[in-house]
């Protein structure tokens, strides 16, 4: 649920270890949280699919403890930073994935996939990861080769 959370949202690790049950919105059509100190203190609304939110309602029903954290350790803690990213590890190293990956390679996925899925609409991208300058978001609107390649080959045969 960390990755597909991580990978669907593009939370920060630390966005993800303060995620609390409340701050989840998936009732009533609702597929949404709300990051309650983000990057600078600053609240935002991030928004996911419909496959993530079934994902986490079953997690939810099958994973529930006292715990008000949606992480947690097997004491009900809230997971720290450094667990996560042993998580994360642990699991990209079974998938076969490069050391180089981490947890926050699935916010920069996020990042490039929602900007392509939404026609290249980098103030969306930018909301969406509570970047406070549009600058900083750039970073994801860099054009691939293969896209290159796909657009030149459109235009000739056009």
């Amino acid at each position: 649920m960390i990755i597909d959370l991580a990978l669907n949202t593009g939370l920060r690790v630390q966005e993800l270890c303060d995620l609390k049950v409340d701050d989840l919105h998936i009732d009533y059509g609702e597929s949404a949280l709300t990051v309650q100190h983000g990057k600078g203190n600053k609240k935002r609304l991030v928004k996911f699919g419909k496959k993530t939110k079934a994902h986490l309602k079953n997690y939810l029903s099958e994973c529930r403890t006292k715990s008000e954290h949606v992480f947690y350790s097997s004491r009900g803690d809230q997971l720290t930073r450094s667990a996560i990213q042993k998580i994360f590890k642990k699991w990209a190293q079974k998938a076969g994935l490069s050391e180089s990956y981490s947890i926050h390679s699935l916010r920069h996925t996020h990042a490039t996939r929602l900007y392509k899925a939404s026609g290249n609409n980098l103030r969306m991208v930018q909301k969406q990861l509570g970047h406070a300058n549009i600058q900083t978001t750039t970073v994801y609107s860099d054009v691939a080769d293969e896209d290159v390649e796909n657009a030149l080959d459109n235009m000739e045969e056009s």
